[in-house]
């Protein structure tokens, strides 16, 4: 096995490490009633990135890892026409990542819509500066495109990462500067990251795992929701992720997405859909709840 495979591997199970019990899985929640409708179209501004986009994030890395996913397992034309179809529907933001492997899937699509009128995220695992220029010039061949909307450090463990991986930061705060990259953050896979992420002036997008159970989160959802609202003090972009808990929610759908926008702390939040069914079925969600 290949070093950053199992490097992948290990931060990835790290990551899923946190479970609430299986008996709150099934306890039913009492949420707040909104005060207003929501609508996964909602055009939406990423903190202060400048970047205004869908409120909902075509997510294609549903159990994503080793190049792979439910999404990619679609294929580079059927996935490219499950992006399209959401974009027919007014969404505006295509959530990729190199673990993923859905950068082809992605460039297909990008080739059909307007480059200016979509937000491509994108994410590395590079942890030393080489590989991150690198990463950075290859990403941009494999998206197609001469920019990254957003380009994130992927699944951060380590509490001290904001010294450790410096190199990485330094070199995507420099493809800010040229125009290579319009924002730069992280996703992160424990608390002790997620708590240094908070703190970081550089961060200005967070990609923070969300849901009212706690499934595959970094801590209990009172936990997290904690350090979301410092994120948010400290005027950072926060995009939830996980928020149907990756599957664990998946009959509880309604309970799930009123519980994102009842916090009042997502800019936006990624799902993935694995059908134009399910994008539209959410969809319709989204402005039921």
């Amino acid at each position: 096995m290949k070093r950053r495979e199992f490097l992948h591997r290990a931060a990835y199970a790290a990551g899923a490490a946190w479970l609430q019990p299986k008996a709150l899985a099934n306890t039913e929640l009492a949420l707040p009633t909104l005060s207003r409708k929501f609508n996964a179209s909602d055009t939406v501004a990423l903190g202060s990135t400048g970047i205004r986009t869908s409120r909902l994030a075509m997510g294609t890395g549903t159990v994503g890892s080793g190049h792979h996913s439910h999404q990619t397992a679609l294929g580079i034309k059927g996935l490219s026409d499950l992006l399209l179809n959401g974009y027919d529907h007014g969404l505006r933001f295509f959530d990729s990542a190199d673990s993923y492997g859905s950068h082809p899937h992605v460039a297909e699509a990008l080739k059909h819509v307007p480059r200016d009128k979509v937000t491509v995220l994108t994410k590395t695992w590079a942890r030393d500066a080489a590989n991150a220029r690198a990463d950075l010039d290859r990403f941009r061949r494999e998206l197609g495109t001469d920019y990254m909307d957003i380009c994130l450090m992927h699944c951060l463990t380590e509490g001290d990462w904001t010294e450790r991986f410096r190199g990485v930061m330094d070199v995507l705060e420099e493809a800010k500067q040229k125009g290579i990259i319009r924002a730069h953050g992280c996703s992160c896979h424990s608390i002790e990251a997620l708590r240094a992420a908070a703190k970081s002036p550089w961060v200005q997008v967070h990609l923070v795992r969300i849901n009212p159970i706690g499934a595959y989160t970094d801590a209990a959802p009172d936990t997290v929701v904690s350090v979301m609202r410092e994120m948010r003090a400290n005027g950072h972009a926060i995009v939830g992720m996980k928020i149907l808990g990756q599957g664990e929610l998946r009959n509880r759908q309604d309970e799930a997405l009123r519980y994102a926008l009842s916090l009042d702390l997502l800019d936006a939040f990624t799902i993935g859909a694995e059908s134009k069914f399910e994008q539209e079925d959410l969809i319709l969600r989204i402005a039921a709840v």
